[in-house]
């Protein structure tokens, strides 16, 4: 991977780069911890890496790669491919005038955070997911409504992600108004933002596209999973 293209391999160059402190691996593997996300990220193709993984990822446990994978042990399960879309906001929104009716999310408005995402975005968002930046969000009478925040941080960009919507809340304009929030901050912090979504989620690319966001690549996604066998390890 050219450095001059941290992008090409986003995972790796978070946890390499401005996110190293989040990192567990060593050599050509690294990891998130599984309360952060699910990604295990390798520095090149094909890398054989067979020890560094079992003592990353514990028997019978899942995680993505993106971009660039390993060499699989035989025991392991590829359980699904799939692609990506990488997009790069290039033309941020309009801010609004008025104020919006969101907020700064914190450590109270865990619970909530988690109940929506495992509804709406399951897998992806656990317990210390917020660690890694700022996520807003907009309430509703008894319910946190939508949410978007920062994920990945990769020289000179920062990646918005877990942007959801209640399902009785939709069509109302909220992941709009949260992600030109936080587009217009990651801009003023000199950053560009960056996203990722499934090919397949065209309602969702198209709203990207109306918020200024452009295809930049795509990329390969696995989910594999270890084998049932082996010892346990550390969660990190």
């Amino acid at each position: 991977m050219s450095a001059r293209q941290p992008l090409d391999n986003p995972m790796w160059a978070a946890l390499t780069g401005p996110q190293q402190s989040f990192a567990l691996g060593a050599g050509a593997v690294r990891r998130y911890p599984r309360e952060i996300a699910p990604f295990v990220a390798v520095e090149r193709a094909g890398v054989e890496a067979r020890a560094t993984l079992d003592a990353l990822v514990a028997p019978g446990e899942s995680v993505y790669v993106v971009a660039i994978a390993p060499a699989w042990p035989g025991d392991w399960q590829v359980v699904a491919t799939g692609t990506i879309l990488q997009m790069t906001c290039v033309q941020p929104p309009r801010q609004a005038t008025a104020p919006g009716d969101w907020r700064a999310l914190d450590d109270a408005d865990l619970p909530e955070m988690l109940a929506l995402t495992a509804l709406v975005y399951p897998e992806f968002f656990r317990e210390r997911t917020r660690e890694l930046g700022r996520y807003l969000g907009i309430h509703r009478p008894g319910v946190l409504a939508a949410m978007a925040g920062e994920r990945l941080a990769v020289e000179g960009h920062v990646e918005i992600s877990a942007v959801c919507t209640h399902p009785d809340h939709t069509g109302r304009g909220h992941a709009a108004q949260l992600m030109t929030a936080l587009v217009h901050d990651i801009a003023a912090r000199g950053k560009t933002p960056f996203l990722h979504v499934s090919d397949h989620n065209q309602r969702a690319i198209d709203l990207y596209a109306r918020l200024g966001f452009v295809e930049r690549r795509r990329l390969p996604l696995w989910k594999v999973r270890r084998a049932l066998s082996g010892a346990a390890v550390a969660s990190g």
